[in-house]
Parts: C-alpha cells; structure tokens; sequence
C-alpha cells in the first residue's frame, strides 16, 4: 500500500540531493580551530532547514564547546510518546587532501555513490533522519510521535561536552528513548540492526632520555634510547600468544557467553572475502571466532608511534624521546577509569631503566552498552526494517564506540537505537568518503516505517525500559 509520507519524500529525491550537498560544502571539522567558520556555516544550515520544516524552538546549546542544535515538535501529547532523534553536524579532517579523487567539500556522484567529506558520516543518514520527519509535518501537518532532535558538533572529538549539554539541560532533553540516525549499518546486503557498542579509553606515552637527540657513535652504549625504550614497552603489552598481558585489564569484563558464541556462529560471513577487501593476509580465523573478537572482547591497539629520525637516508642520532598513542575497545563491565590506570601501572612497571616515562589522558572514554532485547524502540525498528526489506533483520554488535549511548545512558537514563543509513564499506574517516545514492529510497521507506510503528506506542510502553 503506499503512504504518502513516502511518495513525497520519493518525489522530492533530487532536492534533497541539492540539499545535502549544500551541507557538504559546509566544512565542519570540530578537531581543527582552523575550521570554526565551516562549523558555523554547518550551523546557521541547520537551523535555517529545521525552521524551513516546521519545527518549533530551534537554537543552539553549547557548554563550553561547539554547540549542539535542538529543535522540537511535541504536538502528538502528552500519552505518546517522545523520541529524542539523534545526529552530527561536525566531521572529520579532509587530510590527506591529495589521496582524494574529487573535492572533499564538494558532493560528487560516481559510480551509484555521492562522495564527500561527512557524506556517509553523518550529514546524509542525520539529513535523511530529518527530512522524514519534515516530510509528515508537510504531507499530515504533525508527526506520528513527539520528538525533540539533537544534532552535537563534538561527535568527531569524543563527544567532549555532550554530557555537560545534557545534565545543563535535562529538561529540553527529556524523552522516552534515543534513536540515532548515526552508527552505520554492519553490512548493505544483510539487513542487521546494531544492539550493542564496545567502549572505549585512551592515553598517550611519551618517553625520554636525554634532553636532546644524542651521537650514536659518541653516545651509544651509555645512554639510553628512548625509540628503544618505547618498543620494549609496546612489545610489554601481549604475551607470545598475542593476548594482553596486563594485569588487571579485563577485571569485571563480562565473558561470551555460550548462546552469544552460537549466535555469531549463525551469522553470515565470508571472513576471507573480508581479509581481502582490505588486503590483510587471511586471518585463518572461523566467523563465530572473527566476530567473537570484533565484538565481544577487549583490545588494546597501538594507533601510532614515532621518534627518532624518519626522513630520506640515514642520520645517526639516539632519540631522546618517542612518543606512542593507545586505544581500548571494551566490553561490558570493563570500566574506562580502571583500564587506564592498569595499563598506566604496567607501563610504569615495565619501564626500562635510564628513560622518564610520562602518561597523559585525554577523554574519561565511554563504557560498552547495550539495548534491552525487548526494548520497544528496538522491537518497532526491527519491525520496520522487516516490512521495507521483506526479511527479519539479524541483531548485531559494533566493535567501534558512539560515545552518545553511554552518555545518554549515563545522564538521561535512556537507550538508544541505532537506525543509520550509512555502511560500514564507505570509507568514512579516510579519502573518498561516500554514501551509497541507495540508502536514500531504503532510508526514507524504513524511517517512514518506523515513525508510523512508534506512532501506535504510548508512553507507558516505554515505561519497563
């Protein structure tokens, strides 16, 4: 039957392509100071559009960083219920510049893809979020469910201020429960619905030496080598088995269970189609094992090290310093604050004689979540995806971290559902970011979907959760 929500957003396909790429050009990069204009123009964007649709109170929040835009419209009353509709404005550093094949600011259409920086992440699934919700303001002149949207400008930086955001205002923000427009499908020709993230934590090292880079023919021998040091700390790090050898780390982590190993077993996956897609080696590894590993354990990863000289030819110094950033990935139980500091204790253990070593943090890091399976948020998204693809969609893990869903978890007390439209294969973070032009029709047929399923819920069901 069809729905004419949907047939105007059908009919509209080649405006809302306009409108993406208009925010496209907006270069919205929230880690680099250098791109506060391009986050304002992203800014002034949104708001414009929001008020353009028919949503009330729209303005800025900030609390000491980029602001976040909300606006609302809670006309359905008090007994439905309210959706608080997630998305991002900011995004990622274009760099490297030259490693693209079009302007990363501008939208650019190849082979079924329009590629551009934030395109996939998260400027089109957010943008496709949105425009649904306009689309029933246009066509019925109300929405199926109350709904107060969020759209931060910190996501891209860990999502530094967002909890202040929140606890500052509770009350604009309060909902039923979170529906994300961001965190990716796994897979475009599998219909999957993430139910649970692994969180993160991080720190940096840096180890010293000497107060300056040193001769190695006159020095070596008597004076420590701080490339060295930091390699023999990293090595510290796994056993000869490969497994984190640090103590402490995974004390409170929740094993797999039995059920959870068989229903990854269960999944569809060509692991040496992905080995190969990405051109590592074969793994050797079963897809109960692989994604065992992806989604249910802790890592620790080593996401750059440097020190010494790099450039052409040879130069013989002994470096006085080097430097290494590391990542977590965490399972549920595992608390951020502690894993650092066992991972700092190690460190501090292992450290070789003749260096200082100094350890820095960043960001407090997120804890792993995970939705409630009878959530009915979760149930009426599955149900929607169900009716658009025609088949029941396999719930699913993500390895990766959307710092939104423990913070919102944290301040709000509310679960979110994941429900984006981008794909895990569209490069984005890398050159040639892109967003398939068929997540468009699938996106709005399944968000129409789903507005209409929540629209049948009341408050109270809601209330358990």
């Amino acid at each position: 039957m069809k729905d004419p929500v949907l047939d105007h957003l059908l009919a509209d396909r080649t405006a809302f392509v306009a409108r993406l790429a208009a925010l496209v050009a907006c270069p919205s990069v929230s880690t680099d100071p250098a791109y506060a204009r391009g986050m304002a123009e992203a800014r002034d964007w949104w708001c414009a559009r929001l008020a353009a649709l028919g949503f009330q109170d729209v303005r800025e929040v900030a609390a000491g960083g980029h602001a976040a835009i909300t606006a609302r419209w809670h006309g359905a009353g008090p007994s439905a219920p309210t959706l608080l509709v997630y998305g991002h404005y900011d995004v990622q550093p274009p760099d490297p510049v030259a490693a693209w094949s079009s302007p990363p600011f501008s939208l650019t259409p190849r082979n079924g893809r329009l590629h551009g920086r934030g395109v996939s992440d998260d400027k089109g699934p957010s943008l496709l979020a949105i425009e649904t919700l306009g689309a029933f303001l246009a066509v019925e002149g109300k929405l199926p469910c109350n709904v107060t949207l969020l759209l931060e400008g910190e996501e891209e930086v860990g999502s530094a201020t967002l909890g202040r955001i929140l606890e500052q205002n509770r009350a604009l923000f309060a909902a039923d429960a979170v529906l994300s427009a961001d965190g990716a499908r796994w897979r475009a020709d599998l219909p999957t619905i993430t139910v649970a993230t692994r969180g993160v934590a991080a720190l940096e090292l840096s180890v010293r030496s000497a107060g300056k880079d040193l001769h190695s023919g006159r020095y070596g021998g008597v004076v420590a080598n701080a490339a060295q040091a930091l390699a023999q700390l990293i090595a510290s790090l796994r056993d000869g088995q490969g497994e984190i050898a640090v103590p402490g780390f995974a004390d409170g982590a929740t094993p797999p269970s039995a059920a959870e190993r068989a229903a990854l077993a269960a999944i569809p996956f060509d692991v040496p189609a992905h080995d190969a897609s990405i051109g590592a080696p074969p793994s050797g590894l079963s897809t109960a094992q692989f994604l065992e590993r992806l989604w249910l354990r802790p890592t620790l990863e080593v996401n750059g090290m440097w020190g010494g000289y790099t450039g052409p030819g040879g130069k013989t110094v002994i470096p006085n310093q080097a430097q290494a950033k590391l990542s977590m990935r965490l399972v549920p139980g595992q608390d951020p604050a502690r894993v650092v500091a066992a991972v700092a204790a190690h460190l501090r253990a292992h450290c070789p004689p003749g260096v200082a070593l100094e350890i820095s943090t960043h960001r407090d890091g997120s804890q792993a979540t995970a939705v409630p399976p009878a959530h009915p948020l979760l149930l009426a998204a599955e149900a929607a995806l169900e009716s658009t693809t025609g088949t029941k969609p396999l719930r699913v893990r993500m390895g990766a971290t959307l710092p939104l869903t423990d913070i919102v978890q944290r301040v709000l007390g509310l679960h979110t559902v994941m429900f984006s439209f981008a794909t895990a294969d569209e490069d984005f973070h890398a050159p040639d970011e892109n967003w398939r032009e068929s997540a468009i029709p699938e996106g709005f047929a399944a968000w129409v979907a789903l507005l209409r399923r929540v629209g049948g819920l009341k408050r109270g069901d809601f209330a358990p959760a």
